[in-house]
């Protein structure tokens, strides 16, 4: 049954930090409050006071054994909660705390928003005369949006890795059926789906049968018929075959976690990934010795021993590697997407916005910095990312020269 259970500590890492910062947010909320109200005040007073209920009661709802899959819809829940209510706090602190702020909104804005977008431009090009305190009721306003804007590429960011996320375990879980189904399959019928080979060695009448769980030596009376080789098949014939396959795929999971970095995207994308291995696995020993027995392989005949069927079987596990290894490169391509602005677009708009930026670029560049011969020390003693230098230091020693 579901319920709230705030007084629980959390359960997970992400909700220790989600409560730290409704924490932090609603003491900016009760610091604002304080202060004379007024109706248009009130208004986003309430609005940030609602997304805050709503964060933490996303937060410390407790789904019971439906956990698994209601995790992710809790974490968008509270996560799109505060940054709202951090996009609201922007409209409500003082002029000089969101001169403060000024610095952080626009690092957000260059991580998630491309280096054409009007928004980043036109935040460039006012963050000196912000961070200095010239700041305008338009001013808080562009703030605001382009926060909001950062945030819903941020949004659209972890939204594909989610989607990806969610594909690899769909994919898993459809291997892994078919991966079971053909276990049974054989269970119920050994014979149809054989993995038994004859290798054709007989001496003084008898003729050896080889299969993944037993070796057979059939003695056969002169001018009988040739034995066939799946009348010996046996029920856990392909569920060893399998589990076989499995040990190979386990260790390319082993020697592939030399390349996993640590992320801090919530969805465990490379888990997912390394997952996808092990039913693939088995799938791939399972089809490669079919391809053995019938002979599709040049240059491979029937195999002499169980131990050589069960070695073939761990090499087509670890084989899986060759495509799988294909889904890791995409998973890591996504998770490096994430926080990383994409090529500006040549759109009319954007490029007219830019070109309209160059006759104030003394104000800063788009990306926060001063005009190209004041690259390293702006006006009134600022540095190069439209910041005053800490304690009249020079500014070159700001960028590490």
């Amino acid at each position: 049954m579901s319920g709230i259970a705030s007084g629980r500590p959390p359960r997970t890492a992400w909700r220790a930090r989600a409560r730290a910062r409704i924490t932090y947010l609603e003491a900016e909320l009760e610091h604002e409050s304080v202060r004379r109200e007024a109706d248009d005040r009130m208004a986003l007073i309430e609005g940030m006071r609602g997304h805050l209920e709503k964060a933490r009661s996303a937060a410390d709802e407790d789904f019971g054994w439906r956990w698994l899959w209601s995790g992710s819809a809790a974490r968008e829940g509270v996560c799109s909660n505060i940054r709202s209510a951090e996009v609201l706090l922007i409209q409500l602190v003082s002029d000089e705390e969101a001169a403060g702020r000024a610095s952080e909104v626009m690092a957000l804005v260059k991580d998630h928003l491309d280096a054409d977008d009007p928004r980043r431009v036109r935040l460039a090009l006012r963050l000196r005369p912000i961070i200095s305190g010239d700041i305008t009721g338009s001013d808080r306003d562009l703030m605001a949006r382009a926060l909001d804007a950062a945030y819903c590429s941020l949004d659209d960011e972890l939204a594909r890795v989610r989607s990806l996320r969610n594909i690899l375990w769909a994919a898993t879980v459809l291997v892994l059926a078919g991966v079971v189904s053909l276990a049974l399959y054989g269970w119920f019928s050994p014979s149809s789906l054989s993995l038994c080979f004859s290798p054709g060695n007989s001496s003084r009448g008898e003729v050896d049968v080889v299969c993944p769980t037993a070796e057979h030596h059939i003695r056969q009376a002169e001018g009988a018929p040739r034995i066939d080789p799946s009348s010996r098949a046996d029920p856990t014939d392909i569920l060893t075959v399998e589990i076989a396959g499995l040990a190979g795929a386990a260790l390319t999971v082993i020697a592939s976690l030399r390349r996993i970095r640590g992320t801090d995207s919530p969805y465990m994308l490379p888990l997912a990934s390394a997952v996808l291995k092990f039913p693939t696995g088995a799938l791939s020993a399972f089809l490669g010795l079919l391809l053995i027995r019938g002979a599709f392989v040049p240059g491979l005949s029937d195999l002499d021993s169980r131990a050589q069927v069960l070695a073939w079987a761990a090499a087509f596990g670890a084989a899986q590697h060759l495509v799988t290894r294909l889904v890791d490169d995409r998973a890591q391509m996504t998770l490096s997407e994430v926080g990383r602005t994409t090529d500006a677009v040549v759109d009319p708009e954007r490029v007219a916005v830019r070109e309209g930026a160059a006759v104030p670029a003394a104000a800063g560049s788009p990306d926060g910095a001063g005009p190209r011969d004041e690259r390293h020390e702006g006006p009134h003693g600022t540095g190069g990312d439209g910041e005053p230098a800490p304690d009249g230091a020079p500014a070159h020693r700001r960028s590490g020269a």
